[in-house]
């Protein structure tokens, strides 16, 4: 996933630093949302790839947690069997997870053969050393649905004094974070049909903790203070030890889960919180049948793990104890790094409640991959809780991405690909005499230092320390820029604005390595610029001597290496868009769904009255007619009939970018986005009638099955549809609504059917459905007297009434 690629697995290397890294498994039963993204699986992949440019010996497993009763729960509420629901929202989980560059080694998921296995070989070998009881338990059990209630099918009233929260799960208060048992739960109802369960007896085995203590504790005091544990870990876990460990219950009267090999508990599986850390050795069981080699190897093998704090018991205490309990030298976790809450604008992020931005929104919002993770990073609440809010994002992106970062590399880069009368050519200069050449020299000592920083920072897990450190560098070469006053260097004193600007070049390099483990496609886009291979692999390593080249910058690029193509890297977050996006995500995911709903209901009714409505002006309509049945003579009469308006692709597109066809004063050449993975040339000949600046950052239909056309030189792969007056004095674009998703394809209700791939031009499609394009006195676009329309509502245009439309 992400940038990874996995083709022959690792093993751990003798005399490398063997690393192991795993982040919480994200549990099945919902979309991932920011505060998730941000808390394991973001932090262990900037981790992950910090170590890969040190050179260190790393992988990094993670995969969805798969088992137990929310999933149950879940596949309830959506009438499927557990196993959809897991298919399903692990699907979603990994495509969230390949659009935010994660670089998972192997990212698997727990239902699997490998998981019963690893798993209930510990749980023998747990037996066979007597750290296993047998007890009995008191249960809700529903009359109702006639079985025994897991923990998450009872809520009730929280039992912690000045919580009361009424919701409380039967394992945990989501409000107030206590561990509960579901019978300590006040007013307790069963989740599926409501009713007030009863008490009943039932057998379970349980891991005994207070026997395990000496071996925990031991455990503890030692790697706790090595291994440099966040403090939250820390607290969290001694406040565990303080309270007095309790045997813990490991077994569940559920069907969907790892089965008890044990004749008198086989029809009970084993609860999800001591199988679900075991899914970590499973899934590299996946990666690797070698994998004994990371998991009982604890002299050369160091683990790091990462999760939300509401994680931290089950991976400093109940993992630990169940690994110390099967006797084996298995690799225990040497460092823990936690996250606090990232809470959203004036609440909490839930995936339970669908409140916050979810992973797969973040799509839609035409931010940028890089830009979201560096937002998130310099926001990881790695000792209280944080805030995300569209006005801070807005804020770090145009001033620390776009005005510091993007401002430096730019500034540099394209001066250097100047012509030589007034630049290098786009060829990096030599920088004779750099060694006296003071402001140079003090900038090597100020970006070593920068980078020392930034080493130590990340090898504490500091990262949003490491990811400051790093962006001073930005600031540094920023000022020294400002105070070289190059411009200036280079019509006086060409020699030293060439030592400026091949130091400024090594700069750009070394921002792009100590970014990439942050903003991996941000450093992809810096060397395709510098004109570096895409598999140049960046590197930090001792061994490369790269530390010790980042006092000396202007040595990190060779003097006459041609640079590539500057472009600008970020784009300014207007405020009407933050605008646009808090109200958009306003609310929780239900409100949302309503709103979508309300607008589709609308743009039916409104067709639903264009369909009975009698359009009054009959000149224009038998105008209209006349025009069909000119064109459909035309046609072959073989291919009337099965000419439907469904046979074409209109979508909604963004125009990223839109410049003057070089060649053709009266064409503009747009970059348009229409939800695949690269946006597509459009050649249009709006230019006499739409100035270039409305035509940048906007969305608009898009026709896309048409056959590519060259014009002019440059081949146009799908055509932005526009209205125009009768006379054609006049012409708008045809415009979707604001918060219409990119890429959705716009629907004509009562057609249904699917487009062609492409249009064949001899058989007339497009010509012979054109005529019907046409825009009404309410200035909506229509097919006949059917409007253009979206999930969220109906296409416009700006003031053309009656006008036609291609």
């Amino acid at each position: 996933m992400g940038d990874n690629c996995k083709a022959t697995p690792k093993e751990p290397i003798a005399g490398k630093r063997n690393i192991l890294i795993t982040s919480a498994l994200p549990y099945v039963n919902n979309v991932p949302h920011l505060g998730n993204i941000i808390g394991c699986v973001l932090s262990a992949d900037v981790f992950a790839r910090y170590c890969r440019i040190r050179g260190y010996n790393a992988i990094y497993m993670c995969g969805t947690d798969e088992y137990g009763t929310a999933t149950e729960t879940k596949a309830l509420e959506e009438n499927c069997t557990p196993k959809e629901v897991c298919d399903k929202y692990h699907a979603i989980h990994k495509e969230v997870y390949k659009w935010f560059d994660i670089s998972f080694d192997e990212f698997g998921r727990t239902s699997t053969p490998q998981q019963t296995e690893v798993c209930q070989a510990i749980f023998k070998k747990l037996w066979e050393n007597n750290w296993l009881s047998e007890n009995t338990m008191q249960q809700p059990y529903c009359d109702t649905c006639k079985k025994f209630l897991a923990d998450r099918l009872v809520e009730g009233n929280c039992p912690t004094q000045g919580c009361n929260y009424d919701s409380a799960r039967g394992d945990q208060c989501e409000k107030c974070g206590k561990l509960l048992n579901p019978t300590e739960l006040l007013e307790p109802r069963c989740k599926v049909c409501c009713n007030t369960p009863c008490i009943r007896d039932t057998d379970h085995l349980f891991l005994e903790l207070p026997l395990l203590k000496d071996k925990l504790e031991a455990y503890i005091n030692n790697i706790s203070v090595s291994g440099g544990w966040s403090q939250n870990a820390i607290y969290t876990t001694h406040a565990w030890l303080r309270e007095g460990l309790k045997s813990r219950c490991i077994t569940r009267d559920l069907k969907w889960g790892v089965p008890v090999p044990h004749e008198k508990y086989k029809e009970k599986v084993f609860y999800v919180w001591f199988d679900a850390p075991i899914g970590y050795v499973s899934i590299t069981s996946c990666y690797t049948t070698e994998w004994e080699k990371w998991w009982k190897n604890p002299d050369n093998v160091e683990l790091y793990q990462f999760m939300g704090k509401d994680n931290v018991p089950f991976h400093t205490v109940i993992f630990p104890s169940t690994l110390l309990g099967t006797g084996e030298r298995w690799t225990l976790m040497k460092t823990i790094s936690v996250t606090e809450y990232l809470n959203y604008e004036a609440g909490k992020f839930s995936k339970s409640k669908g409140i916050g931005v979810f992973g797969n929104d973040v799509k839609d919002t035409n931010i940028p991959v890089e830009v979201w993770r560096y937002y998130l990073l310099t926001n990881r609440p790695e000792v209280s809780d944080t805030l995300f809010t569209w006005a801070d994002l807005q804020a770090k992106l145009n001033s620390e991405l776009l005005s510091n970062l993007g401002n430096f590399i730019n500034r540099v880069l394209s001066f250097i690909a100047k012509d030589p009368a007034s630049g290098y050519g786009s060829i990096i200069p030599d920088a004779e005499g750099v060694e006296s050449h003071s402001l140079t020299q003090a900038l090597g000592e100020k970006v070593g230092s920068c980078v020392q920083q930034y080493i130590e920072a990340m090898e504490k897990v500091k990262l949003k320390q490491g990811l400051k450190d790093a962006m001073s560098i930005s600031g540094e070469g920023n000022r020294y820029l400002q105070e070289s006053q190059f411009w200036k260097l280079y019509k006086e004193d060409k020699p030293s604005c060439s030592i400026v600007m091949r130091t400024a070049c090594g700069l750009v390099y070394l921002l792009a390595c100590l970014l990439e483990p942050f903003m991996p496609s941000f450093s992809r886009e810096v060397l395709k610029q510098l004109n570096l291979p895409p598999e140049t692999q960046l590197s930090l390593s001792d061994k490369g001597g790269e530390i010790e080249n980042s006092k000396r910058p202007w040595d990190i690029l060779p003097a006459g290496h041609k640079i590539g193509t500057p472009a600008p890297l970020f784009k300014e977050l207007k405020d009407e868009e933050v605008a646009f996006y808090r109200e958009k995500f306003a609310g929780s995911q239900a409100d949302r769904a309503d709103r979508a709903l309300k607008a589709e209901t609308e743009a039916k009714q409104m067709a639903e009255q264009l369909n009975k409505a009698k359009i009054s002006d009959g000149n224009k309509k038998k105008e209209r007619a006349t025009k069909s049945s000119e064109t459909k003579s035309k046609a072959p009469s073989s291919v009337e009939g099965e000419i439907s308006i469904s046979r074409l692709d209109i979508r909604v597109g963004l125009i990223t970018k839109a410049q003057k066809h070089p060649d053709a004063d009266s064409l503009y050449v747009e970059e348009i986005d229409v939800g695949e993975a690269l946006p597509r040339t459009v050649v249009s000949g709006l230019v006499k009638y739409i100035p270039l600046e409305e035509m940048q950052n906007r969305k608009v239909c898009v026709l896309c099955n048409l056959k590519p056309a060259s014009m002019r030189g440059i081949k146009s792969q799908a055509m932005v549809l526009a209205a125009s007056n009768s006379d054609h004095t006049k012409v708008e674009l045809v415009e979707p609504p604001k918060d219409a998703a990119i890429g959705e394809r716009l629907t004509f209700p009562g057609f249904d059917g699917e487009p062609d791939s492409v249009l064949n031009p001899k058989k007339k499609v497009w010509e012979t459905l054109q005529v019907g394009f046409h825009t009404n006195k309410e200035l909506v676009a229509c097919y006949k007297d059917v409007p253009f329309t979206t999930s969220v509502g109906i296409c416009k245009v700006a003031s053309i009434s009656d006008g036609s439309i291609r």
